[in-house]
């Protein structure tokens, strides 16, 4: 669950964080190998029995021997013969993974069995308790300060892939103490403005001293996508950490397991702004959606890098450019299809694609990337109350740089559809930059869950209009479709008439994960969390 790349073969259509967001409101996966995400979306997750179950060995409840190594490790580090700088920065490099790993657990489940030992079968902790999910994170914290502090801001490898150095220590930092803090905030916790301090100053030594910038060669219609869809990211100045995939010695099958997401929603595409800055409810730029082109008309450029644009079926040469139009939806007859019309273009590579043989792709997973940095530390300023215009823009002002899009300022207005949330103008559209930024790439869940906005999943996931033209057009579709009340226009709606139909959060369970029926049977002490008795 941390460095998640690609897995490999069949279970490429799972482990992977390109379909993360199907357990979100970004993507509507309806094929059977993702029922897991399906379950989840709709509130219909059920208590694992094992904690090797589908979708469970990857998300929720994998790498327990992981830490047992990393604990060994620790142990008998100072055994070796070595100065207490080396030592350190290796010990740096494991205590770097453990924090990370239990942040993990805490986000899932909350209370964790913090272990910072080598166990035997008749250790007394593998009978305890579990730890209270604040004292565990002091723990994580004390982890990830000596990582930033002893591993080496260059390995001498010539980070290519990279080792994870001190700059990607600070971002996994940053990234874990804004999950924190905004966890503390919305749903209680002692000194959330704690953890939100070092969120935003781990970010900023990261922008001010750390070696890399945004991928930006002055195209704004491309750089934002161009290096998600090319198979060797080596140079770029904005990847961290990446995974290479390599025909004869690692490989995946992600790319012919594209269309396995369903497809981007409505609610996600209406998010994007409009060209001068203002969202679609209030900008006067806005075409509406009565033809899929419309939709991308006056609109940021991220939302065409996003999603495919019909006219940009050659240039992607999307599905082996097969001539085909698109969009194509479930039910017509060949090519790739759609659960909602709304194709994701972001990372489809069509080199890896044209001839490729069964897992034999080599599509890499950028894991690491120093946009993410600029988004934690405008959020995490935003939620101390101390953003100031300079660090807008240095933050989500150098991301809108890139494709050419309006500043924000300190006091956009506020969106209507996002007056009920109980935040400030500011930072709702702090939030929908982190929305339109980091789609595709695992992180829609987890903010959902930590802004304890888990409302936003009771609504169902709807994809393009469907009216009589959309009919013609479509010829072939099996769709079911329902009427938006508020516009009184018919859409998609994915899951009608399906198990999925009518999706529920239940705020007193749905933002932890249960834990496995067999490890309560083997340690009853572990209790289950609330809700899922």
């Amino acid at each position: 669950p941390i460095l998640l790349g690609h897995h490999n073969g069949f279970d490429s259509q799972l482990a992977s964080y390109l379909h993360l967001d199907g357990f979100a409101d970004n993507l509507a996966p309806n094929h059977e190998r993702h029922r897991p995400f399906q379950q989840v979306r709709a509130g219909k997750q059920i208590v694992p029995t094992s904690s090797s179950g589908i979708g469970n060995q990857w998300y929720g409840y994998r790498g327990w021997n992981f830490v047992r190594a990393i604990n060994i490790g620790l142990e008998n580090y100072p055994n070796a013969d070595i100065p207490d700088d080396i030592r350190n920065k290796y010990a740096g490099e494991a205590r770097l993974f453990r924090g990370w790993f239990y942040h993990h657990i805490v986000k899932m489940f909350g209370d964790a069995p913090w272990v910072d030992k080598e166990l035997n079968i008749d250790s007394e902790e593998l009978f305890a308790e579990r730890m209270p999910r604040e004292q565990v994170m002091d723990n994580v914290l004390a982890d990830l300060d000596f990582a930033t502090t002893w591993i080496p801001d260059d390995w001498g490898d010539g980070n290519e892939p990279g080792r994870l150095n001190r700059w990607a220590a600070l971002l996994i930092k940053s990234r874990v103490c804004l999950f924190e803090g905004t966890w503390r905030k919305y749903h209680g916790g002692s000194n959330p403005e704690m953890w939100l301090r070092e969120a935003a100053d781990a970010a900023r030594e990261l922008m001010d001293n750390g070696p890399y910038s945004l991928y930006m060669t002055g195209d704004p219609e491309h750089d934002y996508n161009a290096y998600h869809r090319i198979l060797d990211v080596s140079g770029n100045p904005e990847v961290m950490v990446w995974r290479r995939y390599q025909l004869g010695i690692l490989t995946n099958h992600v790319q012919n397991y594209y269309s396995y997401s369903g497809g981007a929603t409505r609610d996600f595409v209406e998010d994007y702004l409009c060209e001068d800055g203002l969202p679609i409810t209030l900008s006067p730029l806005y075409q509406g959606d009565d033809a899929i082109e419309d939709v991308f008309m006056n609109r940021d450029p991220r939302l065409r890098q996003t999603i495919l644009h019909p006219e940009d079926s050659e240039f992607y040469q999307y599905h082996n450019a097969d001539g085909r139009p698109y969009p194509r939806i479930q039910g017509q007859p060949g090519g790739r299809t759609s659960s909602t019309g709304y194709h994701v273009i972001k990372h489809y590579n069509a080199d890896d694609m044209i001839g490729m043989a069964y897992n034999t792709a080599e599509s890499p997973a950028i894991i690491l990337r120093f946009a993410e940095a600029l988004l934690n530390y405008a959020e995490a300023m935003a939620e101390l109350g101390e953003i100031t215009q300079a660090d807008l823009d240095r933050s989500i002002n150098l991301l809108r740089d890139r494709v050419g899009m309006a500043h924000l300022d300190m006091n956009p207005p506020m969106d209507p559809r996002y007056a009920d949330d109980g935040i400030s103008p500011l930072l709702v559209e702090i939030r929908r930059e982190r929305r339109i930024e980091l789609f595709g790439e695992g992180f829609r869940y987890d903010d959902l869950r930590r802004w304890k906005q888990g409302r936003k999943l009771e609504k169902p996931d709807m994809g393009i209009q469907w009216n009589a033209a959309a009919e013609a057009r479509y010829a072939g579709a099996i769709i079911h479709t329902s009427v938006d009340p508020e516009n009184g226009k018919t859409y998609i709606d994915v899951y009608k008439n399906s198990d999925w139909e009518n999706p529920t959060f239940d705020e007193n369970r749905d933002y932890l994960w249960p834990i496995p029926l067999n490890d309560l049977a083997q340690n009853p002490a572990l209790g289950q969390n609330p809700g899922w008795d």
